[in-house]
């Protein structure tokens, strides 16, 4: 692992940061500047406002935002300044480097790797989706970075492919001061990913708790959790648990600033911990388009002092690394043929967006939903459910390519046909609906049903009426009766907390067509499609 030693200079920490309005630091005080990145989602190269891959007139226009080269400029930027000046700077990544674009469907987590140990992180958290091709894809990735890889909260003993390459805990050194990082992952992992049977998920507070006393009995009184447990978990963790200092989050793709009408809270969320300290909470919303920047302050018994700082948009502003970009042109040239290929057209932009599909009908549910019912209509299946944490971009209006697609279904999902009585067609949509106030993935996006619900009411009784598509119109749902459903691969096997699916099912098949070639098939049979919502999923006061 690359760690800078450095020693701090008795000068103002507003010269060190470029950051007006901040004290400078006793002369005991010890300060570092974090930078950090979450749910990157395989985004190396620029991508536009929908958080789909840029095209090359976005590009020619400066529309564009991240990508791996303009990290590799402005965190080299930024750590050359600190440290020029006498400072202290750290990186880290919440999780989910894995899945989202060509570039992991092709080269799994072997991109990924390359443009992390090109930027310098320090360390990072697991996310759910480093498990979705399983643990040896993970192992594989672990391998190839040189800085470590964190996860405190699950038991990898029974997995071969991880055991012992898995730190829950590490101690990193910056300035001659030892900083203790954990790292947690989501508790329910198992329902959201595919990390098998041989790896047990822990409680997120149990674990803190006794990391944190280890850390602290080892000398160490700066601690940071590295926590891809989303932005409200990391809240209940920092309220819940003394002696943790920074949380540096992931999974909700939350946006924090001080300077944002769109963001759901501050940068930092200070939260009072049980011991009367602070805790610091950050995010920096998702897909490489801000990198976070956090100036924190220790006194002397590692007490944070203050804690400040403003992500910084990753925008056409910061050029990109010319070495860095030539590099991902090579790795995209196999890509290109598949994801250039343009297989339709759309009338209007589709929203994919993460906050409208977790929540309600959205136009790309549709989509979806109705490509999937379509393709095997034939086969008997009324009925078609799909998570929305599946759907992971909109796609802009015009010509409509493969690699559009791909980065809206990127997970490799196949078609699942199945049958299911009534009552387990609304249990399972009662689990969709079961975590809305979280944003949850398992929203369900559906065709041939329609379906009213009220979030006042508790979670498995929220469904107020249902109703199903019959030969003259939507007819009430019968509890009784069996019908087809088709849904995708990853939901049939109990993803999501669909374990209806995997425990009810009656005739199923779970090797059908790809999601994505399903869609892209339906977009092309339209001859242009045109996004709409149709009101098939409400909401009752």
């Amino acid at each position: 692992m690359k760690t800078v030693l450095t020693h701090i200079a008795a000068i103002p920490l507003a010269a060190i940061l470029g950051t007006a309005g901040i004290s400078a630091p006793a002369l005991a005080d010890f300060s570092m500047t974090i930078l950090h990145t979450n749910d990157f989602h395989s985004r190396i190269e620029p991508i536009n406002k929908y958080d789909s891959t840029c095209g090359s007139k976005d590009l020619e226009e400066g529309k564009c935002f991240g990508g791996s080269a303009r990290f590799v400029t402005k965190v080299k930027e930024r750590r050359e300044a600190i440290e020029a000046a006498g400072g202290n700077v750290a990186l880290f990544d919440g999780g989910d480097q894995f899945q989202g674009s060509l570039f992991y469907t092709y080269y799994k987590g072997k991109a990924a790797a390359e443009m992390m140990n090109l930027i310098g992180y320090d360390a990072m958290t697991v996310g759910n989706h480093e498990f979705d091709d399983g643990p040896e894809v993970l192992s594989g990735f672990i391998d190839a970075v040189d800085f470590p890889i964190l996860l405190a909260n699950a038991d990898t003993s029974g997995e071969m492919a991880l055991k012992d390459k898995l730190k829950g805990v590490t101690i990193i050194e910056k300035g001659g001061e030892k900083i203790g990082l954990i790292g947690l992952t989501p508790e329910d992992t198992d329902e959201l990913s595919s990390p098998g049977k041989n790896i047990r998920f822990l409680d997120a507070i149990a674990t803190l708790k006794g990391a944190v006393q280890g850390l602290e009995a080892s000398g160490v009184n700066k601690i940071i959790a590295l926590s891809h447990s989303g932005y409200g978990r990391d809240l209940q963790l920092a309220a819940a648990v003394p002696g943790i200092d920074v949380i540096v989050g992931g999974h909700s793709n939350t946006l924090l600033s001080n300077t944002s009408d769109r963001a759901a809270g501050p940068y930092p969320t200070m939260v009072e911990a049980p011991d009367g300290g602070k805790t610091a909470v950050v995010q920096a919303y998702a897909y490489g388009k801000l990198l976070g920047e956090l100036n924190v302050i220790w006194d002397d018994d590692g007490k944070v002092v203050s804690a400040e700082g403003e992500p910084i948009v990753m925008d056409a502003a910061v050029a990109e690394d010319e070495d860095t970009k030539a590099r991902i042109a090579a790795m995209a040239e196999p890509l290109d043929e598949i994801r250039n290929t343009v297989i339709g057209a759309t009338a209007a932009p589709i929203d994919g967006s993460r906050d409208t599909c977790r929540a309600r009908e959205c136009e790309m549910g549709d989509l979806v939903a109705d490509a999937m019912l379509d393709r095997v209509k034939d086969q008997g299946m009324q009925i078609a459910i799909q998570n929305g944490g599946g759907l992971r971009a909109s796609i802009d209006a015009g010509e409509v390519t493969m690699g559009e697609v791909l980065s809206v279904l990127p997970f490799q999902n196949t078609l699942a046909t199945f049958r299911l009585k009534g009552s387990d067609v609304i249990a399972a949509l009662e689990n969709g609906l079961s975590q809305v106030e979280e944003g949850g993935g398992r929203f369900p996006q559906v065709a041939g049903i329609r379906f009213s619900w009220s979030r006042a009411k508790p979670a498995g009784e929220r469904i107020t009426a249902i109703e199903v598509m019959g030969a003259d119109g939507y007819e009430p749902l019968d509890p009784s009766a069996l019908y087809g459903v088709v849904s995708n691969n990853f939901m049939r096997g109990g993803g999501d907390g669909y374990s209806v699916f995997e425990t009810e099912a009656t005739d199923a098949y779970d090797y059908g067509p790809g999601l994505e070639q399903v869609v892209a098939d339906y977009i092309q049979a339209t001859g242009g499609y045109v996004p709409k919502t149709d009101g098939r999923i409400t909401e009752a006061d």
